[in-house]
């Protein structure tokens, strides 16, 4: 059926305006398709990551549960060099730093601590990461060790853990008989923590005790 002339004078528009603009609709339109495949790429490979990383998070749960301390750190030794983006491979690492340090190797407990503090890619485990690796090296007592944990606690605290950040602080004087500076750090520690209803009942004691052994709460 024969175009009329007002169809006909459309699809020569629509022609002109293809012919002017169709390599910046296609490279569009490209572009979009490219976002999405990446997007689609990015979502499967990261839920066959978590896929694959649970499974040797289990074979780590199972190694500690047999007392295998070699094929559990083999475990989290893998986690973190295949799946460290994955919350096991954190996760994994906080499990192995307390074991080697149970097992009085703290070398080896202060290496996956600063791997997860630097590589963790949820907050949460950063934190924990830091604060125990504060923890670790206020325990091996030497100067660089002292000056590592005050670096690490010169930094802002990540948010949520306020009040053991400055209970680290508080630890930190404690261990150089800083009583002074420790029992104002563990006030501080008091009223976040006052105010942060979700920490444990014990979390308070054991800060309480740290306040009573340095002279008590200030009214």
């Amino acid at each position: 059926m024969p175009l009329d002339l007002e169809e006909q004078e459309q699809l020569d528009q629509f022609k002109a305006f293809w012919a002017k603009y169709r390599n910046l609709i296609t490279g569009i339109v490209t572009a979009a398709l490219l976002v999405y495949a990446t997007y689609s790429g990015y979502q499967w490979w990261r839920n066959s990551q978590a896929a694959e990383a649970s499974k040797l998070y289990d074979t780590m749960v199972t190694a500690i549960g047999k007392g295998d301390k070699e094929q559990t750190l083999r475990a989290a030794d893998d986690l973190q060099k295949q799946f460290g983006r994955t919350p096991y491979a954190a996760m994994s690492s906080l499990i192995a730093a307390k074991i080697s340090s149970d097992a009085g190797d703290a070398p080896k407990a202060i290496e996956y601590l600063r791997w997860t503090a630097n590589n963790a890619s949820n907050d949460g485990y950063v934190a924990l990461g830091k604060l125990r690796l504060v923890s670790q090296l206020i325990e091996q007592g030497t100067d660089k060790d002292f000056a590592e944990a005050d670096t690490i606690l010169q930094q802002k605290p990540i948010t949520g853990f306020e009040a053991i950040w400055l209970e680290r602080r508080g630890d930190w004087y404690l261990a150089q008989k800083k009583n002074a500076q420790a029992k104002t750090s563990y006030q501080e520690a008091w009223k976040k923590l006052d105010q942060a209803k979700e920490f444990p009942e014990e979390a308070r004691r054991l800060l309480k005790v740290k306040l009573d052994a340095v002279g008590g709460i200030t009214q």
